[in-house]
């Protein structure tokens, strides 16, 4: 039977430490999508997102940000454009590496799991058609294990925005990293054009701190000395790995192949689709079940028509949990597609709130009927939550480019842009909630502080605070984070430069940045929460043990009330707006101390969180 490799630690790591020098891929490729906006060599957005192209220049043909890049990438025989990027990927390898290394379970030390992919008649149809696209009539077993070893080895590899432009796959001192539901480590990308390289100073001119073991506890079959180069030539994305915890010498090093804010059947659901494997670490074998994975799954019974329960109630609630999960995927995309910012709001709150009324039922069994609701940490109230922030902002906006000069619109926007705000910092309260159970959420826990953080900020600096306040008043200076000071703490003092921290105490400095936050939310929320129906059910966003909810309301008397609440924060102004902007530098230096933990002090966050905090400094 064949033995799985992992990496371990060679030495003692604390938190947020680089294990691995910047890794070139093996091969890579764009999604067709950014095909024509970014250099197929190292992923790098081209200097003109639709650049004139040269007479000669055959559309089949990839486009590069330099010649050197497109030098760099020659070496490999051009894939077809017109094939997905996996199969981009594939047809790189076939033509990199030595067509006697494809007739074997491990190509250059990567386990293709050919065998276990072809059980599933899908994949093997699908395997085989693009065995042939890449291959021709010559040497399809040869083709099958070069795709099967990208869809089992590959990464989406995200931009700083977190779009997925295309896929890559690495040597084994990063693929046989192996997956855990409560991982150790992390990754990132390092998008640079390889003339940038040598003068780009890294702190990560890093040996590799990691080695290779088999799943038995023996030294891998393969030397470290020996472990495969980087065929590509040193193109392409390039991807380090990254401490998250703190991890001992001998540890294996565990990274996340999945969303770790799903509940443990969509986890496992998704890695035995890709991967053909079940998970069976720590939190996935945990019984009972973890505290994380209970919550991110938990409904609420709004209403019971037969309160004795028969052996049909289970039934019945997974068939409900199915429609409710069913509608709000339906919601997300919809608005997604069809971009009606106020339908979406409704029909989100509303779910939220009563789960789905009788119309939306579509079983009924006997006389027992559910009426469920989702948990306000479910995983579908979690993705709710971040398209209502969406769709909030996208009213906004709206509202002042098609009512810029009347004052009921102003309004309209002020509101809209408030409730945005509110749902963005619930979201950050949340996730934080469910960190402090699971420690490895923590990159999820640091963009969702970010942005809740650039919300607040870009609230408090609005134009539209001067339909609430008094006209003709001096600028308020402390918008700007040259006059921000905080009296319970001296982040401002220590970060506000150069925004590097220290992670040595890691749980003091998250226990004083959160003191903060709560007491300025405790300030701020009734006035961020004005006016939402669903928000206002919380009174405080970190006692999230704590809400009333509506069992006897009709979807009338919701509207009736979410339309004239709105109308009661008119009379707020200098002193909460304040408020708001030191809740917000707070936000945004929490999330930046997360997430140079994840991705490094100089991660495209630092650039981000400065040009948030400093804009407008210069008035």
């Amino acid at each position: 039977m064949e033995m799985e490799m992992e990496m371990v630690a060679e030495e003692n790591i604390e938190i947020g430490e680089d294990l691995t020098p910047p890794l070139s891929p093996l091969a890579c490729a764009l999604h067709n999508s950014f095909l024509h906006s970014h250099c197929s060599s190292c992923f790098s957005p081209l200097p003109d997102p639709n650049p004139p192209l040269p007479s000669d220049h055959h559309p089949s043909l990839p486009l590069y940000c330099s010649g050197l890049c497109s030098s760099s990438s020659s070496a490999s025989t051009p894939s077809p454009l017109h094939l997905d990027s996996h199969l981009r990927s594939a047809f790189h390898l076939l033509h990199s590496l030595p067509s006697s290394s494809f007739h074997s379970h491990r190509i250059s030390g990567l386990l293709t799991n050919r065998d276990n992919l072809l059980e599933d008649e899908n994949i093997a149809a699908q395997v085989r058609a693009g065995a042939r696209a890449i291959a021709g009539v010559e040497d399809l077993e040869a083709a099958e294990n070069a795709l099967c070893l990208v869809l089992t080895n590959a990464v989406e590899v995200q931009d700083k925005d977190g779009r997925s432009l295309g896929v890559a796959v690495y040597d084994t001192n990063f693929s046989w990293t192996n997956h855990n539901c409560s991982p150790n480590a992390c990754y990132r990308f390092l998008f640079s054009p390889p003339h940038h390289r040598d003068n780009t100073p890294s702190p990560c001119q890093s040996r590799l701190r990691l080695r290779p073991v088999l799943s038995s506890g023996e030294i891998g079959e393969y030397d470290n000395a020996q472990l495969p180069k980087a065929v590509a030539g040193g193109y392409g994305p390039r991807i380090i790995v990254r401490s998250i915890k703190r991890i001992n010498r001998g540890d294996k090093v565990t990274l996340a192949y999945t969303d770790l804010l799903q509940p443990k059947a969509v986890r496992q659901s998704e890695l035995w689709e890709k991967y053909r494997f079940l998970c069976c670490c720590v939190r996935c074998n945990s019984s009972p079940p973890s505290y994380v994975d209970l919550t991110l799954q938990e409904l609420c019974t709004s209403k019971i028509s037969d309160s004795s329960l028969s052996s049909d109630s289970t039934f019945c609630r997974d068939k409900a949990v199915v429609n409710i999960r069913d509608y709000v995927d339906e919601v997300i995309s919809e608005y997604l597609s069809v971009g009606d910012a106020k339908i979406c709001c409704e029909k989100l709150e509303r779910v939220l709130i009563f789960g789905l009324i009788d119309e939306h039922l579509k079983f009924r069994e006997g006389n027992l009927q559910f009426n469920l609701r989702l948990h306000h940490l479910h995983h579908l109230a979690l993705n709710a939550y971040i398209t209502l922030a969406s769709a909030y902002k996208m009213q906004s906006c709206d509202s002042l480019v098609l009512y810029s000069e009347l004052d009921g619109h102003q309004f309209d926007s002020f509101h809209t842009r408030r409730i945005s705000a509110a749902y963005s910092f619930f979201l950050a309260a949340a996730t934080n909630h469910l960190f402090h159970y699971e420690a490895s959420l923590i990159a999820s826990a640091a963009n969702f502080w970010i942005n809740a953080g650039e919300s607040l900020v870009t609230l408090a600096r609005s134009s539209d605070w001067s339909f609430f306040e008094e006209r003709n008043l001096p600028v308020l200076n402390i918008l700007y984070l040259g006059k921000h000071k905080c009296c319970k703490c001296s982040f401002l003092d220590r970060y506000q430069t150069t925004l590097s921290f220290n992670f040595v105490d890691f749980e003091r400095t998250s226990r004083e940045f959160l003191d903060c936050i709560t007491s300025l939310s405790h300030k701020v929320w009734h006035l961020l929460s004005g006016g939402c129906y669903y928000l206002k059910l919380f009174k405080d966003p970190f006692d999230l043990g704590r809400h009333e909810m509506f069992s006897s309301f009709s979807y009338s008397d919701f509207q009736m009330k979410a339309n004239t609440a709105r109308f009661q924060v008119q009379n707020y102004g200098r002193e909460e707006r304040t408020d708001i902007f030191q809740l917000g530098v707070h936000c945004l230096l929490y999330g930046g101390f997360l997430s140079s933990i994840c991705y490094g002090q100089s991660s495209h966050w630092t650039t981000h969180i400065r040009s948030v905090l400093y804009c407008g400094e210069n008035k």
